[in-house]
């Protein structure tokens, strides 16, 4: 009897240990709500669980995958508009580095629909979606829906739901919407525990992010401080320091009076720039800035912008606004007092904008790309760094006399942020290129436009041309000898850039490493720092090239006899194309010097993306033992083998395992630490060796 006890426990056991690891965050329903006798609503209700969250239909190329609704044909109706979302959560990603909206708790989706006969139907459809929490995502999972549609005759609509309205129960139950899941059996499966270690991550997650929201405004307020003081430095503002601080100590009856004056004139610069991030926000709207920033188009056209202003910037044209306004202005500047005070600041903005224009309008995008009050932060380090010296030189007089006289060394500032204008343009033509895929502008072609626009600057600085605003030069002076000797080493530091050096000082920049005409770096085959496969040996037939240029292959066989052949532990890595904690794993911990030499000389890895979308054979169906349904994708090939193998389905999730695929140490999921990471790695090569 205490035999079948025991059993009966071992049991439990096990099946609550494959519960603990099966994750089905989402259950979806499905309900229909009646419009007009012949228009319906189809309603697909996804609840959530707590620190999950659900993708938008909307997401930018390279982003995570969206949410996708495909309905089978019927000819007895005809779908009216795509469908519809409720009002997610849009933030901006750090780890992609693009605005992305998803979902929490709950997400509604419409798709209205028109009868075409006087007969009811049955429409079915599938829901394509993935969803994350702090730690992990989870694989593409897609899930059947059905809708029950009447006959279109008035009082015998059964079980729709009457307009304004709400229906608290699905017309179809959760064992229906769940019976392509692959956790179907085990869908409710995570244990109290679990729940509460999501919690703890998640609450330590979003105080994470919002030390990184902090730390990126404060980032934008000292660039935009900076870039604010650098205009100063321009023929446009520069000379009306000390005739603007005259004009308010003469103008005053006594310092005092033109101490404060001077203020106010610095106040109104700030309001007036500030005004006008808000009317930029308002106008565009945070959300739509945002998603703009990712938008291929708007890369394309801010590319174009940014040559125009580094144009002007090197002396081909003047970009001014019309004459008018400036004298319109000066009328309502001798009115005196406040008003006239604000309108001297409003012609100051006027004048000078051929000078502070390009400046203003890379700073409003790069801040407006960060959403939220980015602009009104950006544009207030700006003109406070613009407004700080007429009002410190108004209170201190005596300071003007240190200030350098104009001169050509003024124009100078201007062909410097010319250059830079240039060379950040095509930062915004890369990312079109990126998401186009286009292959245009890929690594090597980026740095090589780099290395030219520094390298003519380097000259440029050197004095060796001039440009058609510029001042006959007499002389090379010690700074600007300094600043050309800065940026001829930059310069220099980009060129190996073309042999595969990682140019960690402009990371973020150019394309990345694997988006170029030789990944290994244009006449060797290089595999990173971490001591890979030198320039004469030879790449490993069915591998490719991983983060990092770790040898990676992408076929579980394959890598594992290879595994066998060099005699080396095998790692799995159950990743994903559109998995943040993967990228975050990648970029932070595999990219340690010390994890890094492990992954390339002593282990074999095998990345098995469970989101790969590429289709399976079709002449080797592949049948869902979970599911009894034929898999579509490689992707689901990858994930049914991880749930069925190792009883999980969240990625990352990391394996070490022996030639006889037994495990040399229990495998890990999201292990941010780099230190714990290494430990793991180290325990199971050297349990291989023992």
């Amino acid at each position: 009897m205490h035999k079948i006890f025991l059993y009966l426990l071992l049991v439990f056991v096990a099946t609550t240990s494959l519960q603990a690891q099966i994750l089905d965050p989402v259950k979806w329903s499905t309900s229909v709500k009646k419009i007009s006798e012949t228009e319906y609503d189809l309603i697909s209700k996804a609840t959530i669980d707590d620190n999950w969250h659900l993708y938008s239909q909307e997401v930018p190329e390279d982003g995570p995958l969206p949410t996708v609704f495909t309905f089978e044909e019927n000819s007895a109706y005809k779908a009216i508009g795509d469908v519809k979302e409720s009002k997610g959560t849009t933030e901006h990603d750090q780890v992609f580095d693009m605005v992305i909206t998803f979902f929490s708790n709950t997400a509604t989706f419409t798709q209205r629909i028109a009868l075409t006969g006087n007969e009811g139907t049955t429409i079915k459809g599938e829901v394509e979606f993935m969803v994350c929490d702090d730690t992990r995502c989870l694989p593409p999972n897609y899930i059947d829906l059905t809708f029950e549609i009447p006959a279109p005759k008035e009082g015998a609509v059964t079980g729709v739901i009457p307009d304004d309205t709400t229906k608290p129960e699905a017309t179809q139950t959760d064992t229906d919407t769940t019976e392509d899941t692959p956790a179907a059996d085990t869908k409710n499966a995570t244990t109290e525990t679990n729940k509460v270690q999501n919690s703890d991550s998640s609450e330590a997650a979003v105080q994470q992010t919002k030390k990184q929201e902090k730390r990126g405004l404060w980032t934008i307020f000292l660039v935009a401080f900076l870039f604010g003081f650098t205009a100063l430095l321009t023929p446009c503002i520069f000379p009306m320091i000390p005739m603007t601080v005259s004009f308010f100590t003469k103008q005053s009856k006594s310092r005092a009076q033109g101490i404060r004056n001077a203020i106010i004139y610095g106040l109104a610069i700030i309001v007036i720039y500030v005004v006008l991030g808000a009317v930029v926000t308002w106008f565009f709207g945070a959300d739509a800035l945002n998603a703009l920033s990712t938008n291929v188009w708007f890369n394309f056209a801010f590319f174009l912008l940014l040559v125009v202003f580094a144009l002007s910037f090197l002396g081909a044209f003047e970009i001014m606004l019309p004459n008018s306004w400036a004298n319109k202005v000066d009328k309502q500047a001798d009115r005196g007092g406040l008003i006239g005070i604000f309108f001297m600041a409003l012609a100051l903005a006027i004048v000078s904008f051929s000078c502070t224009g390009p400046i203003i309008g890379t700073l409003l995008v790069e801040a407006a790309s960060k959403g939220g009050i980015a602009p009104f932060v950006g544009m207030f380090g700006f003109s406070l760094a613009l407004a700080m010296p007429f009002a410190l030189f108004a209170a201190f007089p005596g300071w003007m006399n240190s200030l350098p006289k104009s001169g050509g060394w003024l124009n100078t500032v201007k062909v410097f942020l010319g250059f830079l204008e240039l060379a950040f343009a095509f930062k915004f033509l890369s990312n079109a290129d990126l998401v186009l895929q286009l292959h245009w502008l890929e690594r090597e072609v980026f740095l090589a436009i780099w290395i030219v626009v520094f390298g003519a600057l380097t000259l440029y600085l050197f004095g060796k041309f001039q440009l058609p605003n510029d001042s006959p030069m007499k002389h090379l002076s010690v700074g600007r000898l300094s600043l050309a000797l800065l940026v001829g080493a930059f310069t220099i530091y980009l060129i190996p850039g073309l042999w595969g050096a990682p140019l960690k000082l402009i990371s973020g920049f150019p394309p990345p490493m694997q988006y170029s005409e030789s990944p290994y770096g244009v006449g060797y085959t290089k595999l990173g720092s971490g001591g890979g496969v030198s320039s004469t040996a030879e790449f490993p037939e069915g591998a490719h090239l991983g983060p990092h240029d770790i040898i990676a292959f992408h076929d579980y066989e394959t890598g594992l006899a290879y595994a066998k052949k060099v005699g080396k532990p095998v790692l799995v890595d159950f990743t994903g194309h559109a998995c943040v904690n993967c990228r975050k794993m990648e970029e932070r911990v595999w990219s340690e010097p010390k994890v890094l030499k492990l992954l390339n000389q002593d282990i074999v890895l095998i990345s098995l993306y469970v989101d790969d979308k590429r289709p399976l054979p079709e002449d080797e169906p592949y049948i869902s033992e979970l599911s009894g349904k034929r898999l579509k994708y490689i992707g689901q090939k990858w994930s049914e083998f991880q749930i069925l193998r190792y009883k999980a389905n969240a990625q990352p999730f990391y394996v070490l395992m022996d030639h006889n695929e037994e495990n040399l140490i229990d495998p890990v999921g999201y292990t941010p630490d780099i230190d714990e990471y290494y430990d793991w790695l180290q325990k199971g090569t050297k349990a291989f060796e023992e």
